[in-house]
């Protein structure tokens, strides 16, 4: 599976943006998609999890409420709606692909969220 993520960006805070992960190759066995995001100095963590299956979706505590993702089955896209950005939220974001539903072996390549005034 190869995964490539395009939509990041310069945005002020209390603005949007959305994020989109495409994805190809072996993709009838991904279980699931998800979002992390790494910002400079820290660890790599949870934005967001969707399953193919059913549609249900998981989010960190920390974007609750200002982060919604969605999913495209003919598309084979992923998409993170960012709203309500807050400085905090900057970092480089990354999505991936599991095919158990728990560890993830596929990633794309990031794009870069800045938020800042």
């Amino acid at each position: 599976v190869q995964l490539q993520a395009f939509g990041g960006g310069l945005v002020q805070p209390g603005g949007s943006l959305r994020l989109s992960c495409a994805a190809s190759g072996r993709t009838f066995s991904s279980r699931a998609m998800a979002w992390f995001r790494q910002a400079p100095g820290k660890e790599r963590e949870f934005v967001a999890k969707i399953y193919w299956s059913f549609g249900d979706t998981y989010y960190a505590d920390s974007v609750k409420g200002r982060f919604t993702i969605s999913g495209d089955n003919a598309k084979n896209t992923v998409y993170l709606q960012m709203s309500s950005l807050k400085p905090e939220d900057t970092a480089v974001y990354y999505c991936a692909s599991t095919d158990n539903g728990v560890s993830y072996g596929y990633w794309g390549q990031g794009t870069q969220v800045t938020v800042s005034s």
